[in-house]
């Protein structure tokens, strides 16, 4: 090796260990903030984690409750979202999957598609507001509708995805034994797709349970329980804005313990949508 080469090697390596010690200082620091974040969360949530959390409703200023109301309002209306865009999210990605690479359609779908996933929540709630509320006034099924925006495009997304990932020779195959196109997306497309999809589904309810802006201009909120989807409802993270921010201790309470069991369930949620892809990864291995 002559000098040259010998120099080049030796700036190539230094540079290296460069890039790698700052992808690690990167790391660290994010990975300290993301720790401080958890255990002041931890910290303050834990001492509201009791019985009453679950069985009572949001109380009045300085008197002990619950957010019985807040969970389930969030339950109802992540619920109905997930059952109003899932199904159109699965269709329209298999549209954009199995018929919509040729057209000129497919392309401006998926470019509507990409905006819309990038689009604010806040922009979805005031859509809703505008369409849907001016109309009617404020109700749980807005608040579903606005979260079903949230979660339609993820769902096209991951169920384009995973289905222009199957092998196009198990399309061949099922179509040269003269079996018709819906049936092979039905049961050869959908059942080799399906893991790829639910975890779509799954990181889209995780993502929608932690919504605040679109609830505010749709559900509004609700003090009492409520299970009339034609009126105003409560959920957990408007509870927490209303609550975070009072001069009340109780409040605050309730909104640090909302807001760790809020994170639990979306750890819960990721975690069971990462064992779905490894069960499926070692399947198929």
């Amino acid at each position: 090796m002559n000098a040259a080469a010998s120099g080049l090697y030796a700036r190539r390596r230094i540079v290296n260990v460069i890039a790698i010690g700052l992808s690690c200082a990167t790391a660290l620091f994010g990975l300290f903030f993301l720790a401080w974040i958890l255990w002041t969360l931890a910290a303050k949530g834990l001492g509201g984690i009791n019985l009453d959390l679950f069985t009572k409703m949001t109380p009045a200023p300085m008197e002990a409750g619950g957010l019985a109301n807040a969970f389930f309002g969030s339950a109802v209306m992540c619920a109905l979202a997930v059952l109003i865009g899932t199904p159109l999210g699965i269709l329209a990605g298999t549209w954009l999957a199995e018929y919509g690479n040729a057209r000129k359609a497919g392309t401006v779908v998926r470019f509507v598609n990409d905006i819309l996933l990038s689009a604010p929540s806040i922009v979805l709630g005031l859509f809703v507001y505008a369409m849907v509320v001016s109309v009617t006034g404020f109700s749980a099924l807005a608040g579903a509708l606005s979260l079903a925006f949230i979660v339609l495009p993820v769902v096209v997304r991951t169920t384009d995805e995973m289905l222009r990932l199957v092998p196009a020779q198990m399309r061949e195959a099922a179509l040269s034994l003269g079996i018709p196109q819906w049936k092979v997306i039905m049961q050869v497309l959908y059942r080799s797709a399906s893991a790829g999809i639910v975890t779509g589904i799954l990181l889209a309810l995780a993502r929608i349970s932690g919504e605040t802006a679109p609830l505010l201009f749709t559900a509004f909120g609700n003090q009492f329980w409520n299970a009339n989807l034609a009126q105003p409802m409560s959920s957990v993270p408007v509870v927490m804005n209303q609550f975070a921010g009072s001069p009340y201790e109780t409040w605050q309470t309730l909104a640090w313990a909302g807001a760790l069991v809020l994170t639990l369930f979306v750890l819960l949620v990721s975690l069971f949508a990462r064992w779905i892809i490894l069960r499926n990864k070692v399947a198929h291995d």
